[in-house]
């Protein structure tokens, strides 16, 4: 399947019509209805979220694959998880403690991003990519809050607060099927969240060229309800990284796939916790 992400489109369990490390001409093992690709035979290929239903089961539950060596489980997504995430805070703390300049930020940020970037046109997971995309994404992300922090006093433990309190709340409306991610919802979001990105770069642009706060996106009043509807983005997105991640282990991705999940989850979270310390920093500063 193909998923998405609020910075880069990334793609997901599907390549070349098949899974990495197998396509659709491979032959099916005895016994294991899944071993062959799926999507070779899905009327739903084309669609990354509307999934064949089997009988009996709730609609918008993928069929379990039996577990197999070398194939993705929910262990392997949490423990990369853990490492990507870990290595943020790590970083991050380093940067906290060291009183590192914006200037350096700035210049960590832009090579995280060129590393998330050459991640997204890899055929296949570079663990090395995405651990250093974590170390530089910590090290803005700790000197960033640290500035914030020096002006708006609790802003970034807020902001961290507010990041686990989405993460939980989406995990479990999602496992109780509230959250339902199908074709209609995939257009929804990528549509918004294209409009979303538009008006923050022309609220940039202006913000460059004309000084100020440009059209205002980012401040005030309108900046508070961009900031709500980033955070609402960001667990739309998140969303559709628990459907990717519950696809990719029904289907039997390949076990590498799970830096992919990984990855995929560390950018939303990211993407959350800048917008919620944004959006706190508005509301306090404004009382």
């Amino acid at each position: 399947m193909r998923s998405s992400n609020p910075v880069f489109s990334r793609r997901g369990f599907s390549r070349d019509n098949g899974y990495a490390g197998f396509n659709a001409t491979q032959q099916p093992q005895a016994g294991n209805p899944y071993a062959a690709n799926p999507y070779a035979t899905n009327p739903y290929a084309t669609n990354p979220y509307a999934q064949p239903q089997t009988a009996g089961m709730p609609q918008g539950v993928p069929p379990m694959a039996p577990p197999a060596a070398g194939r993705m489980t929910m262990d392997d997504v949490v423990t990369r998880t853990g490492m990507t995430l870990g290595l943020v805070v790590v970083m991050a703390a380093v940067a906290w403690v060291t009183d590192m300049t914006l200037g350096l930020a700035i210049g960590a940020m832009l090579v995280a991003f060129v590393l998330g970037l050459v991640q997204s046109f890899k055929r296949k997971p570079s663990p090395a990519l995405i651990l250093g995309y974590a170390a530089f994404e910590g090290l803005f992300l700790g000197a960033l809050s640290n500035y914030v922090d020096t002006f708006v006093n609790g802003a970034a433990m807020q902001a961290v607060l507010g990041t686990m309190a989405v993460f939980a709340g989406v995990l479990i409306m999602y496992k109780a099927r509230i959250i339902r991610v199908t074709r209609r919802f995939y257009r929804y979001v990528m549509a918004a969240a294209i409009g979303f990105l538009l008006l923050t770069s022309v609220n940039l642009l202006f913000a460059v060229f004309g000084g100020g706060d440009g059209l205002g996106f980012r401040s005030g009043g309108l900046g508070i309800l961009f900031g709500v509807v980033g955070v609402l983005l960001g667990a739309a997105f998140l969303a559709m990284d628990f459907k990717q991640v519950e696809d990719g282990i029904a289907y039997g991705a390949p076990r590498e796939e799970s830096w992919l999940a990984a990855f995929g989850l560390t950018m939303t979270l990211v993407w959350i916790y800048l917008e919620l310390l944004r959006l706190v920093s508005i509301l306090q500063s404004s009382d």
